[in-house]
């Protein structure tokens, strides 16, 4: 796996920082550009980073932010604890988050990141997981990215065949 100093460049600039531990580009939007990178369970001074997959793009940063201010986290994780289904589902994207990241290198913990499995915490990482590991791998990143791509995102930054919300209410 390696990413490309012209990669380096765009993420540094969407980042507005130098990217850490990036490993590869996880996930590039339908117009091309890097938005999700994969990085390194810690980081090259040694500090450990749980977070596997990590949203670049501004576009989609700035969606998950709106979709937190809006309050859909409060309400994913009310779901959580009156769907089993949804509940055992995002466990099990826990578990695949969290065996992937192993595999690259053990930290001794079963924190994965965005509040998996029992809450919803960070938006921005559960639609980097979706979007790296394609819809069906975690539920609720999957409802997440699919809100995002109501109105102007779809086919730019979110890829124009994702799934459209359970209530088909996507114009």
């Amino acid at each position: 796996m390696s990413i490309s100093a012209t990669d380096l460049a765009t993420i540094t600039t969407q980042l507005g920082r130098e990217p850490r531990g990036v490993i590869e580009v996880s996930y590039r939007t339908p117009d091309g550009a890097p938005a999700v990178i994969k990085t390194t369970p810690r980081l090259p001074d040694g500090t450990p980073f749980p977070t596997l997959y990590y949203l670049t793009d501004p576009r989609l940063t700035a969606e998950a932010s709106r979709q937190e201010s809006a309050g859909v986290m409060k309400e994913m994780t009310a779901r959580l604890s009156t769907d089993s289904d949804l509940a055992a589902a995002y466990r099990r994207a826990h578990e695949s988050y969290l065996a992937e990241r192993d595999a690259i290198e053990s930290l001794g913990t079963d924190f994965t990141g965005g509040g998996m499995p029992d809450r919803v915490k960070c938006l921005h990482v559960l639609i980097a997981h979706s979007l790296a590991k394609g819809p069906g791998v975690n539920p609720l990143g999957d409802e997440a990215v699919a809100l995002a791509a109501v109105g102007h995102l779809r086919g730019t930054a979110i890829p124009s065949d994702w799934p459209r919300l359970a209530d088909g209410d996507d114009t």
